[in-house]
């Protein structure tokens, strides 16, 4: 029984594998225990190991890659396909067999543990941002039913909240002693979101490459190192536009004999990357109208006749190409004369 190709369908305590031989043909499937599957793979020979992308993948990748195995992860929607009659683990293992094995099939790389310490940072921070917002929006929405008008933004209702508290008859000793409370948890956030600010900036002033990145008009921060934790190798991606269809920021296509249509762009991928990068190309935007460059006049063309939404999505795009020539080539940005 010779083992090149094994399949692995992760889970929490039960795995199911999958080997194939060189022709692809089964010759073996069976279900282990976590500690069982990991003694059977230490004593397998080097051969390739296919899993899903999915929770713990990362982690097994990088334990296997030391066994010395070549290891293979798949985005979960490429595997689907694959699936033969009813849906189960035996059945998905040897799906993620079949789909490591076409020639074509785009593969996810393995994260490095600091590369996952610093993504899990960016999550945590961006669930607090969006719990401050939540909470914010109710004070403000609790404080409208009482007829007390507040702007939107964090900086407004700080500034009106004191004078509220301590002019406004309308409020009740409830709903007063209520808003103080709510006041408290809002500064706990804050402060929440500030020390991860600075976990994130001493992040970024010890890696070359998040610098390197941040030089690019409308990449901060936060977007150089969001991107440093996601990409790792930029020479994953075969060219700039590859890694910018990964990010959803190429346009959809609907197009058939011949005729091409294309729509919006595809929104694929990560989510909070592609909202740093448009955000940062708002920012671009926004600079650019000071600027009289080569790279802000094309900005300004593109929102003089597309508008600012789609000129800063342009710039997003851009970036993400950029971005992938300076990571695949250890080159520095240099800005538009």
């Amino acid at each position: 029984m010779t083992i090149t190709t094994l399949g692995i369908d992760l889970a929490k305590t039960s795995f199911q594998v999958h080997g194939a031989d060189a022709r692809g043909n089964k010759v073996l499937a069976k279900s282990l225990t976590r500690t069982k599957m990991i003694e059977f793979i230490a004593k397998l020979p080097p051969c390739t190991i296919a899993m899903e992308a999915c929770g713990s993948s990362h982690h097994f990748g990088r334990k296997f890659t030391l066994m010395g195995h070549t290891v293979k992860m798949i985005a979960p929607q490429y595997v689907k396909p694959f699936v033969k009659t009813q849906k189960n683990d035996r059945n998905d293992a040897e799906a993620i067999v079949e789909a490591s094995l076409r020639p074509s099939m785009h593969f996810v790389a393995i994260k490095t543990v600091e590369q996952q310490d610093l993504q899990f940072l960016h999550r945590v921070r961006q669930r607090l941002v969006a719990a401050r917002t939540a909470l914010i929006n109710e004070m403000r929405g609790t404080l409208a039913e009482y007829g007390i008008v507040i702007a939107m933004g964090p900086a407004n209702l700080k500034k009106a909240l004191p004078i509220v508290l301590s002019t406004s008859s309308e409020l009740t000793s409830n709903l007063r002693l209520l808003i103080e409370d709510l006041s408290v948890e809002l500064a706990q956030m804050e402060d929440r979101i500030t020390k991860m600010d600075k976990k994130i900036e001493a992040i970024f002033k010890a890696s070359e490459s998040a610098q390197r990145i941040a030089e690019i008009e409308g990449v901060g921060v936060l977007t150089a190192t969001a991107i440093v934790a996601a990409v790792g190798d930029a020479k994953q991606f075969k060219n700039s536009r590859q890694m910018s269809a990964w990010l959803g920021l190429v346009p959809r296509q609907n197009s058939t004999g011949g005729r091409t249509t294309l729509l919006g762009i595809t929104k694929r991928g990560d989510r909070y990357l592609r909202m740093l990068l448009i955000h940062g190309g708002r920012a671009a935007v926004r600079a650019a109208q000071n600027k009289a460059d080569a790279r802000a006049e094309w900005i300004k063309d593109k929102a003089l006749r597309r508008g600012n939404n789609r000129a800063a999505v342009a710039v997003a795009n851009k970036n993400a190409r950029i971005i992938w020539k300076l990571l695949s080539s250890g080159e520095s940005y240099k800005k538009a004369g």
